[in-house]
């Protein structure tokens, strides 16, 4: 009689010991698929911002360049084309500073300075603010700078 009235007993210790192991064991996996969820939705959002701030430094690189083309262009003072090189420069100058708040805007602040002086420089270029140096010369440093400093900023985030 012992024999019958331990067997329910233990059948019933086996089954709440399974369920419990279950029920652990399906706690666990949802957990760990919680954690991958959030994870991945974390990289997802890092990769998006990343790829923000990569379109809005492309755009202020393209700006630059147009800014450059200009600055190499420019006539003489009183030459030939002053007026039709002026009502060019100015929207091209506007775009630039509008990119570079962009960059201001978006990315991260070490890149705040070198673009400031980088495009303080394409300004003075612009605008002959250089005297008799040349426009390569006169941008040569402040464009590095702002390449490396963009580069790093990309590189680490």
């Amino acid at each position: 009689m012992t024999g019958e009235i331990w067997a329910p007993v233990l059948s019933l210790a086996g089954v709440l010991l399974g369920g419990g192991l279950t029920a652990f064991a399906q706690r666990a996996t949802q957990r760990s698929a919680e954690r991958t969820e959030r994870h991945r939705q974390v990289l997802a959002v890092a990769e998006s911002r990343r790829a923000e701030r990569l379109a809005v430094l492309k755009e202020f690189v393209a700006r630059a360049q147009q800014a450059e083309q200009v600055a190499y262009r420019r006539p003489d003072p009183w030459g030939d084309d002053e007026d039709g090189w002026m009502t060019g420069a100015g929207p091209v100058m506007r775009a630039l500073w509008t990119a570079s708040d962009h960059v201001m805007l978006m990315c991260d602040q070490r890149l705040h300075e070198p673009v400031r002086a980088y495009g303080h420089a394409l300004n003075q270029a612009v605008w002959r603010e250089i005297g008799d140096t040349e426009v390569n010369d006169h941008l040569e440093t402040y464009k590095a700078a702002f390449m490396v400093a963009a580069h790093s900023s990309l590189a680490s985030g």
